[in-house]
């Protein structure tokens, strides 16, 4: 692939901190991906979450959907979500980018963000919506909006099924990825990083899948059971970002460092917070089978070769995590209504073809799953260009 289509460094006139937003690709004139806040975002790091969304959005083609990917495209704030000026900055980078957001880049929440408050800045920002870009290519833009309005309204055991889709999704790779090697979901042992909205609703469907959630981490830090945590305690006990109230621990439970989910006994490793949580040293600490990166670029690129050595499989972002977005899409354009059990079977049927064909491309040209994605999308981006045509 070439260099992203636009590039650009925004800085705050208030505070001197600094955003970023980085168009990969067009198709069909817009562009698709989310908006990060974080201290140390980097526009570096901007540069690859696009990348990673112009994959996304192709692996996601099906030519007898409604849904037509979109080009990939990232934003980002160098700032702490709980910095007592955060949302002021987030309402200013918005207003900075509202040209892009009215005509090319469709976003949302990502790390460090949620939905309800991207759209509440977007609406102090003077935007429509966060997604106003995709608008003109639906064919009635009015009941778009409202199915996608009534599907943001549905909750499921209490949680917003905006928040469950991508954890489905996540789940279901790993659940996938289980059947293909032959390993029975009972006695199976799960670590998460991370209990926000991905790594929230994974552990939540693995735990129901008779997955076993033997560690979670957060900002705290980890949290311990080898005979199970009780994930839905602990899904009730979290703050608006994810942490949990250690109030909720069971006297079984048991308290470590934070980076104590990289050694837990556990067959299944899911990172679901942050970028770059495995580094080439930290990889050694792995004892896990399978890592299922509910995170976007969790593992180094070098920690990934090591782990592929001595025999650890990573299920690549692109395809595990891209649930979410694709849930959108599906119910923005019309291939699902606003119904949870019709999302959840949209969602496992997609996400399982594609872990199965990702991972039969790797077994057979003996290659990683992430090159398997990569080879993937390589072949669908001539097609959809050639059908939809301009695609840059």
């Amino acid at each position: 692939m070439t260099a992203p289509l636009m590039s650009l460094t925004w800085t705050d006139h208030l505070t001197g901190r600094q955003g970023f937003l980085v168009v990969d690709r067009l198709l069909r004139g817009v562009a698709s991906g989310g908006l990060r806040m974080r201290a140390g975002c980097t526009l570096e790091e901007v540069a690859g979450l696009a990348r990673g969304m112009t994959m996304k959005e192709a692996l996601h083609y099906n030519p007898e959907g409604r849904y037509i990917p979109l080009g990939g495209a990232k934003g980002g704030i160098d700032c702490d979500p709980q910095d007592p000026g955060a949302y002021g900055l987030l309402v200013r980078y918005l207003r900075a980018m509202r040209p892009y957001i009215e005509n090319f880049w469709t976003t949302g929440e990502d790390l460090g963000l949620t939905q309800d408050l991207v759209d509440r800045a977007a609406a102090e920002a003077g935007l429509v919506s966060s997604v106003q870009a995709v608008y003109p290519l639906l064919d009635d833009e009015a009941t778009a909006r409202r199915r996608l309005a009534d599907a943001f309204a549905v909750e499921v055991d209490g949680i917003g099924l905006d928040e469950l889709v991508g954890g489905c999704g996540v789940a279901e790779s790993a659940l996938a990825a289980l059947d293909r090697a032959g390993v029975p979901y009972a006695g199976t042992r799960v670590a998460v990083q991370g209990l926000g909205t991905m790594g929230g609703a994974t552990a939540r469907f693995l735990t129901r899948a008779g997955l076993t959630v033997v560690a979670v981490a957060d900002i705290k830090g980890t949290m311990v059971n080898p005979a199970g945590l009780d994930v839905e305690t602990l899904l009730a006990a979290r703050d608006a970002y994810g942490t949990v109230d250690r109030a909720a621990l069971r006297p079984e439970d048991r308290e470590l460092p934070g980076d104590a989910w990289l050694s837990a006994d556990a067959e299944v490793l899911v990172p679901a917070a942050v970028s770059y949580a495995i580094d080439a040293a930290e990889q050694e600490r792995i004892t896990a089978r399978w890592i299922v990166e509910a995170a976007n670029m969790p593992v180094l690129p070098e920690a990934e070769e090591l782990l592929a050595a001595r025999g650890v499989t990573v299920l690549p972002d692109v395809v595990v995590n891209s649930g979410t977005n694709a849930w959108w899409w599906w119910t923005l354009f019309g291939d699902i209504g606003a119904d949870a059990d019709e999302a959840f079977a949209h969602t496992r049927r997609s996400m399982r073809a594609l872990v199965e064909q990702m991972l039969a491309r790797a077994e057979a040209d003996g290659i990683t799953p992430r090159a398997a994605a990569h080879a993937i999308v390589a072949d669908r981006l001539p097609v959809i260009a050639e059908r939809f045509g301009w695609y840059r």
